[in-house]
């Protein structure tokens, strides 16, 4: 028996002729700087081949490992300093959703550390925490800490007149109505405020490790970059790209199963906009 709805299935072939452009593109952006380089129009000592970088990242990952102490190490300190930022800025987002008086005096000081540049803070925090992974931690959880307490106070404080009138008219009380209908209408807004912070810590933690550090893939880049090791330099690089990926997916993976009503809803709408498809198509 026919299938009488064609678009409800996931087509294959579409998804992968839209992939193939893009491909293409990439291979001759990559082809064309490899030609590039060969031929001496770009200088190799400050941008490498692309077959270099790969060999580099061969090397790196395969045949030495040099890069895995680093990788985990920067890991290690995005994700704990983003925790302790994350922490600490959900708690003072919650508390200031309760209390206007605690808000007035919290806010200020929140604003004034996220307009002071995170970089001008690196001295001073190696020189409290030490050059061990404690400084880059703790840049990690200052710089990740107002995204995720602005989204979550945002989220927490905006008014939902309609649904607050019908659990108070079920008898629901303050607690409830902030655990079952504030919180969980907050947590899109605060999951954004999550990836933005997640990313950010690894931004802090790179740059306490260019400062001051023994370990870290901040500081092998560092010395890559000073032996005009390009190829090297930008295999390490692509390696920050590949932790900042890891960590901005692990969120998104997170925030999907968490905020599930949400995908609920995309998948709806997909189907129903499969659906008028079907209908164009059909003429029905």
């Amino acid at each position: 028996m026919a299938d009488p709805f064609p678009e409800v299935r996931p087509n294959r072939l579409w998804g992968l002729s839209r992939l193939v452009p893009h491909l293409a593109l990439f291979a001759a952006i990559i082809a064309l700087w490899e030609v590039s380089v060969r031929a001496g129009l770009i200088t190799s000592i400050m941008i490498p081949r692309p077959s270099a970088i790969g060999a580099a990242i061969v090397d790196l990952y395969f045949v030495t490992g040099t890069i895995w102490p680093h990788f985990f190490v920067t890991l290690t300190e995005a994700v704990v300093g983003f925790l302790i930022g994350a922490g600490i800025a959900i708690a003072l987002a919650v508390g200031s959703s309760l209390s206007d008086p605690f808000k007035r005096y919290v806010t200020p000081y929140a604003i004034v550390l996220n307009v002071t540049p995170g970089i001008a803070l690196t001295p001073i925090i190696i020189a409290w925490f030490g050059f061990g992974m404690g400084s880059k931690m703790a840049l990690a959880a200052v710089i990740s800490f107002f995204p995720i307490f602005v989204n979550t106070l945002t989220g927490l404080t905006q008014p939902d007149g309609e649904r607050e009138e019908l659990f108070r008219s079920l008898g629901a009380s303050h607690v409830q109505i902030f655990w079952k209908l504030r919180v969980p209408s907050a947590l899109p807004l605060m999951f954004a405020g999550l990836k933005i912070g997640l990313t950010t810590a690894l931004i802090g933690a790179v740059v306490a490790e260019f400062a001051q550090a023994t370990h870290g893939v901040g500081v092998l880049m560092n010395r890559f970059s000073f032996q005009l090791n390009m190829g090297a330099s930008i295999a390490t690089l692509l390696s920050m790209t590949l932790i900042g990926l890891i960590l901005f997916y692990t969120m998104e993976f997170l925030d999907d199963r968490t905020v599930f009503w949400r995908r609920e809803e995309r998948r709806a709408a997909a189907s129903r906009a499969r659906a008028r498809a079907w209908k164009r198509r059909t003429g029905k």
